[in-house]
């Protein structure tokens, strides 16, 4: 949700026009009902983006009776001009609704948008004084230094992955299969390619080899930054035995009734501001963290590489030679995070 925020900001820039803060999606399966104000400072916001877009919390009244033109924007192949593409029917109609899109690069906005979206990415978005309040009193409860580790393991990523795995238990299996609907996991020579592209996620114990293969001290303190649901955690922790979690750290909350949004800005809060950074999964939170950390000028911050471990296993490497071939693969591979983000974001500039 910020990353097409961010955009949203940079091509309302462009397009010279005002921005409706946006209508989260609803989940299910996340529990969620919660709207930009229950997870971001409004005001704080609005204020922090005058001079690069006019935002507005709701619509004009003359316009708010009528649903908006909706303007596919969604990615396609060859390029996407904005511009070219939106704009007409931004002038015809004057309020239109597009779907998000990363098809034009950002990196190809001239300077104005470059900076409202700079702004709006990294200066202009704050979460609520309560959350954040919350938020601090999480990370003032873990054990310091701490490594945050984000861990995607939870039925329906597996099932999205299309991927298939032995040696689970069988609630794991049946969570899976039930998720799975038309995705059936790939099979035969297909799931072989497909696991050594480093498309399936790592499980717990995985993750655990990986990070003892990292030289990764088994008492070190660990901060569990998962959604709900997460299968086969004893993987991991039979081996890092100092793993916490927000659940056990605010054990006053009742977290069954809390939004899913909610429970990602506490693990987004705490990871930007963790020790180290650690993910299992190269996801939009794990790109928006990364780039946040460099900005912040936090530099321990690595992904794990599936990969590569998916490739040595089926090598047939095991035991010392597996824990040496990954060592030598993640020893230089600490991301810097500006691939994840706008690089003119990272310089001083005046418009």
């Amino acid at each position: 949700m910020r990353r097409d925020l961010c955009d949203g900001v940079g091509i309302a820039r462009l397009l010279n026009a005002t921005l409706v803060l946006p209508k989260f999606e609803v989940a299910a399966y996340w529990n969620e009902s919660s709207g930009f104000e229950d997870v971001f400072d409004v005001d704080f916001f609005i204020q922090q983006m005058k001079g690069f877009v006019n935002v507005v919390k709701e619509l004009p009244i003359e316009i708010a009776s009528k649903d908006p033109v909706r303007v596919d924007c969604s990615k396609r192949k060859g390029q996407f001009d904005y511009v070219e593409s939106v704009l007409p029917s931004l002038l015809k109609h004057g309020y239109i609704s597009i779907t998000p899109a990363m098809s034009q690069r950002r990196d190809r906005y001239p300077l104005y948008a470059k900076a409202a979206l700079c702004q709006a990415c990294y200066s202009a978005l704050r979460l609520t004084n309560t959350l954040e309040k919350k938020a601090l009193e999480l990370l003032q409860a873990i054990p310091k230094p701490f490594l945050s580790l984000h861990l995607r393991f939870e039925p329906d990523m597996v099932a999205y992955s299309q991927c298939e795995y032995s040696g689970i238990s069988l609630a794991s299996a049946k969570a899976i299969e039930a998720a799975r609907v038309d995705r059936k996991p790939w099979t035969g020579e297909t799931a072989r390619i497909w696991r050594n592209r480093g498309k399936c996620p790592l499980t717990p114990n995985e993750t655990a080899f990986i990070l003892k293969a990292l030289a990764i001290p088994t008492n070190t303190t660990i901060y569990l930054a998962a959604g709900d649901g997460l299968m086969e955690l004893e993987g991991l922790t039979s081996v890092y035995t100092n793993v916490v979690t927000k659940s056990s750290l605010l054990s006053g909350e009742d977290f069954t009734t809390m939004h899913g949004n909610t429970k990602a800005a506490l693990d987004y809060y705490v990871s930007i501001n963790s020790d180290s950074y650690m993910a299992t999964y190269f996801g939009n939170m794990d790109k928006m963290v990364a780039a946040m950390r460099v900005f912040t000028g936090l530099y321990k911050t690595i992904f794990l590489n599936r990969k590569a471990f998916a490739l040595f296993t089926s090598q047939g490497f095991k035991g010392k030679e597996l824990t040496e071939a990954l060592w030598k693969v993640h020893r230089d591979d600490f991301i810097m995070g500006r691939g994840s983000a706008l690089p003119d974001c990272f310089c001083e500039f005046n418009l």
